[in-house]
């Protein structure tokens, strides 16, 4: 590990307790250094983080990928959830866990504490998916945000399929080489807008009845709302013959949260 400084009161107390407990002659201990896990609030939001976020990873020049995801904090016919925004930042090749950021009302801190405790434990994408975590339909879902957060990251490092980061759509979708296929609803896009002005608009029910419409010697990158409609659609493609195809990562949601017109 490398020195990082961490003011927070958690890793203090840890360290002082060792401290106490080496000077007194208790069984030697070492400090196991500090993954950063905090939160802050500010009136009804909270933010979490934990770990490494994108601009450390890339002043040490290491490889990563990142998943969004935007689902309720729980079961969402059970009334009050509120939506989770996080982000998942892993080594795309082994699976690692690099760190995660989270948003949200509700239920923004235990995920993250989660996602530290798996962190701290050695534990991959593929076990975050196979967590077993409390659920009722008051405060979770059958499958947790962390357990959705860990599939869609597991899928990338299986190689299930490849994605764009949102922030490369802008200068994507002014290539001649590339399509951005949104298949989402006609009316989700006439209610929400449109992710680009020349997008390809094929709902994802229709996208078999409508392939041949599709260019197969064009880069396809695909959107829906919240991606898993998209991936759905990028496995069609894949499996229909179509060799350059990525998802885009964080999908229509993420994006416009940063660009709310169309490019």
């Amino acid at each position: 590990g490398e020195k990082w400084a961490v003011p927070l009161a958690g890793p203090a107390n840890r360290q002082g307790r060792m401290v106490a407990d080496n000077i007194f002659g208790k069984t030697l201990r070492s400090y196991r250094g500090t993954y950063g896990t905090s939160v802050v609030r500010s009136f009804e939001l909270y933010a979490a983080c934990v770990g490494m976020n994108e601009k450390m990873l890339m002043s040490k020049k290491l490889p990563y990928s990142c998943v969004h995801i935007h689902p309720g904090s729980h079961a969402g016919y059970y009334p009050g959830a509120k939506q989770v925004h996080l982000k998942l930042i892993f080594d795309p090749k082994d699976g690692r866990i690099f760190g995660a950021q989270a948003v949200g009302e509700d239920g923004v801190e235990k995920r993250i504490d989660v996602i530290a405790t798996a962190m701290q434990g050695g534990m991959k994408v593929e076990d975050l998916a196979e967590l077993e975590l409390c659920y009722a339909p008051p405060v979770g879902s059958a499958k947790d945000v962390v357990n959705m957060a860990g599939m869609a990251a597991q899928n990338i490092v299986e190689g299930l399929v490849t994605q764009v980061e949102w922030k490369q759509l802008e200068s994507l979708a002014h290539e001649n080489e590339t399509v951005i296929l949104d298949v989402r609803n006609p009316g989700e896009i006439k209610r929400t807008g449109k992710i680009a002005e020349n997008a390809l608009e094929i709902p994802l029910n229709d996208l078999r009845n409508h392939l041949d419409e599709i260019p197969k010697d064009k880069h396809l990158v695909v959107s829906c709302m919240s991606g898993q409609r998209a991936y759905y659609a990028c496995r069609i493609l894949q499996q229909h013959g179509f060799e350059h195809v990525d998802n885009l990562g964080g999908a229509y949601m993420t994006f416009h949260e940063v660009h709310p017109s169309a490019v």
